[in-house]
């Protein structure tokens, strides 16, 4: 569906009242860019920024709100949207800087994304593991192990160099009957293809609860639920698990604050697989988890990203 995107310049002051406002006039959403938000976010101790694109650092003076109309209406809409806004304004007394209120209008597609994704994801072969939308017919060749994925609202389609190297040390270390903990599992694909593989017991944790639904979605559409179990917890809480193999593809500033909480979790000769780690994150998270008396046996590197393997 097409849509009218509706932006208003305006400032952090007046940005709540103009998104109030714009509320009134559409059910398709509103959005609020504030560069104000980024630097409460940055101060905040609980969230972690270990990548960011240098341009989301410049200050901008002013902040936009959008909403989005139907095309028939957009007009008819916007107009009486500047009509609240402005009488809102007047009767503020000049205590409230509404900023410039500069309107630009132009035309999006709406929420087809999903289907054009769809079109694109095709079967994706990770050695035995072959990544499968659920929406595809696909017939296994002699010893591959199929993972039917939906993976449209959590991170993990086997695409992203992270995961394809979790997945190819997944093969050549896990053992029959392991005991297996993914750490930050978006969709599920690494504990289901553990699962797949041979592993006896595969827990699956995350913060995100979209990522908790779609990994217990996907774990029912492969038939391992028997063997996975998903839940929604803290990556720092306690836990009496042990496990033979763990797995944490995530980012390296999390994955340093993981640490401390390893060893209590990987038996003696357990293997620990960490993804999602950049070139200068590397040495802090190598000696991180060295200093741990974990034992580094594997390095590998797709593109831009490293993925390591120690031994306890």
């Amino acid at each position: 569906m097409k849509y009218i995107e509706l932006t208003l310049h305006t400032t952090s002051e007046a940005s709540e009242l103009v998104a109030d406002v714009m509320w009134n006039y559409t059910d398709f959403g509103v959005a609020v860019s504030d560069y104000a938000d980024v630097l409460a976010l940055q101060q905040e101790s609980a969230v972690f920024w270990d990548y960011m694109d240098e341009s989301v650092e410049k200050p901008r003076a002013d902040v936009l709100v959008k909403c989005f109309l139907e095309p028939d209406k957009a007009e008819e809409l916007t107009g009486k949207i500047m009509r609240e806004i402005n009488e809102r304004k007047r009767s503020s007394g000049g205590e409230i800087d509404f900023g410039t209120l500069e309107e630009t209008k132009r035309e999006i597609d709406g929420d087809d994304w999903i289907d054009i994704w769809k079109k694109h994801f095709r079967p994706i072969h990770l050695g035995r593991i072959v990544v499968v939308p659920e929406w595809i017919e696909y017939r296994a060749e002699p010893g591959e192990k199929i993972v039917l994925l939906d993976s449209n609202m959590a991170f993990g389609t086997g695409e992203h160099e992270t995961t394809r190297m979790c997945v190819e040390f997944l093969q050549n270390y896990l053992k029959e009957g392991d005991v297996v903990l993914d750490v930050g599992c978006g969709s599920g694909i690494l504990g289901i293809s553990a699962a797949k593989l041979g592993a006896s017991l595969c827990y699956l944790t995350d913060l995100d609860p979209v990522a908790v639904q779609s990994a217990k979605h996907n774990a029912l559409k492969n038939g391992v639920e028997e063997k996975v179990v998903v839940s929604k917890a803290n990556l720092l809480d306690g836990s009496k698990l042990q496990a033979d193999l763990i797995l944490a593809n995530i980012t390296a500033e999390v994955l340093c604050l993981l640490a401390p909480s390893i060893p209590g979790a990987l038996k003696e000769g357990g293997i620990l697989i960490l993804s999602g780690i950049i070139a200068d994150r590397l040495s802090r998270v190598r000696e991180t988890y060295q200093n741990l008396g974990l034992s580094l046996i594997e390095e590998k590197r797709m593109g831009e990203w490293i993925s390591l393997l120690f031994r306890r």
